[in-house]
């Protein structure tokens, strides 16, 4: 069996059908029911998210799976194949293993480095584990994901690139509104980015700040934290209209903050407005950044204004994931061909001791410690020269084409095929 991931993302579909495909709890359970009845997938795991929604796959092989996981997404969430062949992308084998292992770095998150999905990961395998969906392959592949999101975050500063992104809405806030000291600001939404946010605006020095939430627990939470004033949504539009700077950072699935609204609540002579719209989906309106007197930034503006140091520290996680991918891929296939060591080793020690048998009687006359300086000798020799064919056939190998390797070497080498099954 092979890896196959198959999937739709913020890169290449609409957020519209992202929501459309997005699993919930209810919708997994049905959906590992499926994968249990079909016949071309051996494993499992869907990842679904704000930005993207894919199934990792143990598979025969590439068409067959694809097929068959391409459907199941379609058919699990109500939705034509044809709505997502043109957003859909497949990685087969080590694309596979690096793609995900990038995800689970922060590197294909829209906003970069983003600690949330590392969680998403482990949450991921954890509810396929428990539908029984996911099983060696799959928990092999998830935990070295888990391992390279890990390395990038303690090793580069990307697992601060929230922070800095964050600071760069500000900075871009700064530039059209000039000095941002004393100036009146709302939050909506109470969560990490809404949280940054106060905390960038604060050091700015900004005047009042109103944080609105659906939760009021959480929206006096973080108020409390910041000086600011708690809210709810109702209080959206009288905030708007005395805003200078609007920033948003929920998780809702709709659009907040209506192009609609915004006019409305925006005088003839109203002064200057910014909105930062931090959240994925979108949060605000496209719309309402064409209106007179106001500038929109989202996640899509933000991430083309990176930094230097952003740059090096992407570079630095691509490495990391480079040197994660090639160690799962040497596990995986000393894994593999395991059994094929094992036998030719076993073949290798059959020919020594039928070899000291046959000549027993001419070493006869030798002391036991030089048969037994005789006997290290010969098994020394049939080691080295069993060593570097081995090592080159876990080099050469490609995960998952170790059977085809093993019937050929079976067939040279006259071994028993059975015994590469153990």
């Amino acid at each position: 069996m092979a890896v196959l991931a198959l999937g739709i993302s913020f890169r290449r579909a609409p957020i519209d059908l992202l929501e459309r495909l997005a699993f919930a709890d209810d919708d997994l359970v049905k959906a590992y029911r499926r994968v249990q009845d079909v016949g071309d997938v051996e494993e499992a795991v869907v990842l679904s998210t704000c930005n993207r929604v894919e199934i990792y796959g143990a598979v025969p092989s590439y068409h067959a799976g694809f097929l068959t996981l391409k459907r199941l997404l379609a058919e699990t969430r109500g939705v034509a194949e044809s709505d997502i062949a043109d957003g859909l992308y497949a990685h087969w084998e080590r694309d596979a293993v690096e793609h995900l292992f990038s995800v689970a770095g922060g590197l294909d998150s829209m906003v970069l480095g983003e600690t949330q999905i590392q969680s998403q990961v482990r949450e991921a395998l954890r509810i396929a584990e428990g539908e029984g969906a996911a099983g060696s392959r799959m928990q092999a592949l998830f935990h070295a994901a888990s391992r390279a999101g890990r390395r990038i975050r303690q090793e580069t500063a990307l697992g601060a690139a929230p922070d800095a992104f964050v600071e760069r809405a500000a900075a871009l806030a700064e530039d059209v509104l000039g000095d941002l000291s004393g100036r009146s600001v709302v939050v909506i939404g109470a969560g990490t980015m809404a949280s940054l946010a106060v905390k960038h605006l604060r050091r700015r020095g900004v005047g009042s700040i109103r944080i609105l939430n659906r939760s009021q627990p959480h929206a006096r939470s973080l108020a409390g934290r910041y000086e600011a004033e708690p809210g709810d949504l109702e209080a959206l539009p009288d905030a708007v209209s005395g805003a200078d700077l609007l920033v948003s950072a929920t998780g809702a699935t709709g659009v907040v903050v209506s192009a609609e609204l915004v006019r409305a609540a925006r005088t003839q002579d109203a002064s200057p407005v910014v909105l930062l719209d931090l959240a994925v989906p979108r949060d605000v309106e496209p719309d309402a950044g064409g209106l007179p007197g106001v500038t929109l930034f989202d996640v899509r503006a933000l991430r083309d204004r990176g930094s230097a140091e952003e740059d090096e520290a992407i570079a630095r996680a691509r490495e990391i994931v480079a040197e994660e991918v090639r160690r799962f891929v040497v596990r995986r296939r000393g894994d593999e061909l395991s059994p094929v060591s094992r036998a030719i080793r076993r073949r290798g020690d059959a020919v020594l001791e039928s070899e000291l048998a046959r000549h027993a009687s001419r070493l006869a006359d030798l002391t036991p410690d030089e048969i037994a300086a005789v006997e290290a000798l010969a098994r020394g020799i049939v080691a080295k020269l069993l060593h570097d064919p081995i090592v080159a056939l876990k080099e050469r190998s490609e995960p998952g084409s170790g059977g085809a390797h093993a019937a050929l070497l079976a067939e040279l080498l006259d071994l028993d095929p059975s015994l590469l099954e153990e």
